[in-house]
């Protein structure tokens, strides 16, 4: 009872963040608060802390605003379904406006985990609780700033008072402001390895300190970034660091998957920092990765709604574990594996699909005697004989078969591999070392995942190898603002009338309630 109510109080806060009407439900809100001070457990509010990121960032929320805003990922219309006023078409092509859903719902949880992660502080926490906190907190408002190029935060007596307006830090102050507390809470974080990921760390708020300082120029100039050599030299510095530590190495040929397992806080050899999901425990939302894609007579069965685009695809060469293997786990009690079929059954799924129990061939549920080919051409809107079947689908967490309900994947958030594309990504954008130093970390991810060296490396097929790395985990969008690509025209999207759409609006609700808000220009 204790705990319920602990998340009741910290849920109440949140809504009080975002709206400031109701002066009655504040009043009593803080006298609550203060009256039950001395009773709350900083312990448990840590963990509301770290759980109000499952939403956004599990394949829903940030994720969709990162991905399917780009030529890696589509949620088509089929048909009636996947329609929800054109929410999730307006995300791809970039015609969306303040009052779109996704707007002010990704908002609003990003900043609920803001308030949960500072409201942890209030109450005497251990030095590595606060510095957990302070992570999570540096970490959402990392991702505001990304996305909306503002971040609004409640501190000190507007943290007390809801009856003052958040201030609204500004790119430049917002990256000051993380940079401090990243620096300052490092000593008091754990130095925790790919087995406890989950728990905020020395190595992930270095990886965040990378990507803060890796995006900084195109956080403050969107439309021409710059990337100031010390800024480059950090991240590289940062980089070396983490490879320092020993904790950390690419994943062994055909193991790539062990990252997105349902074990991989066991298997992982590059997991820096991921969401903690545990089947009885505590977790959510992992099941969106598989519900998403999959059509209903697979197994797992799904929505059948998200895809990639056939030009994303084809970026991958026929040899790259990455695109897809049979990936053997001891959480697949199908007979794929018991019986040796060996299906594809991780990475993306083109052509005819089979079921993984019988080793059949599967049928589309409409029209039923169809089979079940899943085909890289479609459209935004998709109807007719492939109404169900136009697509490729991306599963990259292998699925827990083990359990009834919540899955035990944790939700890779950031990755060795990420790290040392970084690296090199900086060195080539003016930062120490030479061309060959980034070339060769490079090839060190590409031998491993089984396809050939490249001979030279460029910014356009590092972006490329960004792509097949990296797909689906929520960095796509925002590579493509740093290299300059996100305005371009792609499949089931024209090129870009207004570079407005570097940054998301403001939420149309947010800024009734919150006069310190102004709407991003062109809105």
């Amino acid at each position: 009872m204790k705990l319920k109510k602990l998340v009741y109080i910290a849920l109440i806060g949140s809504v009080v963040t975002s709206t400031f009407s109701c002066t009655k439900l504040k009043e009593e809100f803080k006298g609550e608060l203060e009256e039950g001070t001395s009773n709350v457990d900083p312990g448990s509010l840590l963990i509301t802390a770290y759980n109000s990121l499952n939403t956004p960032y599990q394949q829903e929320q940030r994720w969709v605003m990162q991905e399917i805003s780009t030529d890696a990922a589509m949620a088509p219309t089929r048909g009636g379904d996947w329609d929800d006023n054109g929410m999730h078409r307006a995300i791809h092509l970039h015609t969306w406006n303040a009052d779109n859903g996704y707007m002010n719902n990704t908002f609003v949880s990003l900043g609920t985990a803001i308030y949960n992660a500072t409201n942890v502080l209030k109450y005497k926490p251990s030095t590595q609780q606060a510095a957990e906190a302070r992570f999570i907190r540096a970490l959402v408002m990392f991702d505001l700033l990304d996305l909306y190029g503002v971040v609004p935060i409640r501190e000190g007596e507007s943290f007390e008072d809801f009856r003052i307006a958040p201030e609204v830090l500004q790119p430049q102050a917002a990256i000051d402001y993380m940079v401090k507390e990243l620096n300052e809470i490092m000593e008091g974080l754990p130095a925790n390895g790919p087995r406890t990921a989950y728990v905020a760390n020395k190595n992930a708020a270095k990886a965040l300190l990378m990507k803060i300082y890796l995006n900084k120029g195109a956080f403050l100039n969107r439309q021409s970034p710059s990337f100031a050599p010390e800024d480059m030299n950090k991240v590289i510095s940062l980089a070396k660091e983490i490879t320092a530590t020993g904790a950390y190495s690419i994943s062994a040929k055909g193991k790539y998957f062990d990252n997105f397992a349902p074990d991989n806080d066991e298997k992982s050899t590059e997991n820096i920092y991921t969401l903690f999901n545990k089947n009885g425990e505590r977790g959510g939302s992992v099941d969106r990765t598989w519900n998403t894609i999959a059509h209903y007579n697979m197994n797992p069965g799904g929505w059948n709604g998200w895809c990639t685009l056939s030009d994303y695809y084809n970026k991958f060469s026929a040899s790259d574990e990455r695109r897809g293997i049979y990936y053997e786990y001891a959480a697949d009690t199908t007979s794929n594996r018991k019986k040796g079929f060996k299906r594809q059954n991780v990475g993306f799924f083109a052509g005819q699909q089979y079921n993984w129990s019988t080793n059949k061939p599967l049928k589309a549920r409409n029209p039923a005697t169809a089979p079940l080919v899943f085909t890289p051409e479609v459209t935004i809107r998709t109807s007719g004989a492939t109404l169900e079947t136009a697509g490729i689908r991306p599963m990259k967490y292998a699925f827990d078969y083990g359990v009834t309900g919540q899955r035990n994947n944790d939700w890779v958030v950031f990755r060795y591999a990420d790290v040392v594309l970084m690296q090199a990504e900086a060195v080539l954008r003016g930062g120490t070392g030479a061309a060959t130093d980034a070339l060769g970390l490079v090839n060190s991810i590409r031998t491993n995942r089984g396809v050939p060296v490249l001979a030279s490396l460029t910014l356009d097929n590092l972006l490329d190898e960004r792509a097949r790395e990296l797909y689906w985990e929520g960095w796509r969008r925002q590579d493509l603002i740093r290299f300059g690509k996100f305005l371009q025209a792609w499949q089931e999207k024209a090129a870009d009338p207004d570079p407005k759409t570097l940054l998301y609006p403001i939420p149309s609700q947010q800024i009734a309630v919150n006069p310190n808000l102004k709407q991003n220009p062109g809105y």
